[in-house]
C-alpha cells in the first residue's frame, strides 16, 4: 500500500510535485474524507458552505491541488457525514483510487468513521491513502497529539492502522512543547518519530519503504 503523509493542501508545491506525480495520475478517482471538522460545522448547511462544488471554500482549495495532477472534477467524490449512508459512503470508497483524508481533528474523524460503519472498509482499502495534518496522523496505528489550541493535554489516539512502524510529529516549528512531545514518544513507544516542518515536509510509505520529502527529521531512541 502507498501512504502519503502531508503537512497541508499545497499538493502542487515545487518540492512535492515531481515525486507525487509518480503516484497521483489524471485518471484516478479520489474520495475526499471530510470527517475531521470541529464545532464550526453543525449541520448540512454548514457543511455545504465549505464543501459544495460551486462556491465551497474548502472544496476550491482541494480541487486546485488535485487538478494540478490532471484529475477531473467528475472524478472527485466527497463523503458527507450528514447525508451519506454507510452504503453510499462505502461505494465512494471502494470505487476510488485515492482516499484523501483532510486536516482538522483526527479523533473526531476516527469517531465518525466508526459511527458510519466505515472502519473496516478503510482497513481493507487497496488504493492510495493520502492526507494532511489530521489526515496524515489517522493513517497510523497509533498517533500522538501534543497540547495546542484544540487539545489541552498530550495523548495517544487510535488510527486506522495502515502504518505501525513509526510515529509522526506534524507542523513542527521548534517549540518546547513539540520537543517534549517527541522525547515522550521516543521514551514511551521506542519507535522512530518522523518530524515534518510546518508546511515544508512530507512522508511517503511505499509498501513499507519510507521516503522523506522536504524538511523532515527522523528521531530514534538513543
Amino acid at each position: 500500500m502507498v501512504n502519503i503523509l502531508l503537512e497541508g493542501l499545497d499538493l502542487d508545491a515545487d518540492w512535492l510535485k515531481d515525486t507525487l506525480k509518480d503516484y497521483i495520475k489524471p485518471h484516478h478517482k479520489v474520495v475526499i474524507v471530510a470527517l475531521s471538522f470541529g464545532d464550526e460545522i453543525k449541520n448540512e448547511s454548514d457543511w455545504q458552505r465549505e464543501f459544495n462544488r460551486h462556491d465551497g471554500g474548502y472544496y476550491k482549495a482541494l480541487l486546485g491541488g488535485l487538478s494540478a495532477y490532471g484529475i477531473k472534477e467528475d472524478n472527485i467524490y466527497i463523503i458527507d457525514y450528514f447525508t451519506d449512508s454507510t452504503e453510499s459512503a462505502k461505494e465512494k470508497i471502494v470505487n476510488s483510487d485515492i482516499a484523501y483524508f483532510l486536516g482538522g481533528l483526527p479523533d473526531k474523524m476516527y469517531d465518525r468513521i466508526v459511527e458510519m460503519g466505515l472502519l473496516n472498509v478503510f482497513k481493507d482499502y487497496k488504493g492510495i491513502a493520502m492526507g494532511f495534518s489530521a489526515g496524515a496522523l489517522i493513517q497510523l496505528s497509533e498517533y500522538h497529539i501534543y497540547p495546542d489550541e484544540d487539545y489541552s493535554d498530550f495523548g495517544y489516539y487510535k488510527g486506522i492502522g495502515y502504518i505501525d512502524s513509526f510515529y509522526h510529529e506534524v507542523h513542527y516549528s521548534g517549540t518546547p512543547v513539540q520537543d517534549e512531545s517527541i522525547r515522550r514518544v521516543l521514551s514511551e513507544r521506542n519507535k522512530t518519530v518522523y518530524v515534518t516542518s510546518l508546511c515544508k515536509g512530507a512522508i511517503i510509505s511505499d509498501n513499507g519503504k519510507v521516503r522523506l520529502l522536504g524538511e523532515v527529521k527522523a528521531y530514534t531512541k538513543p
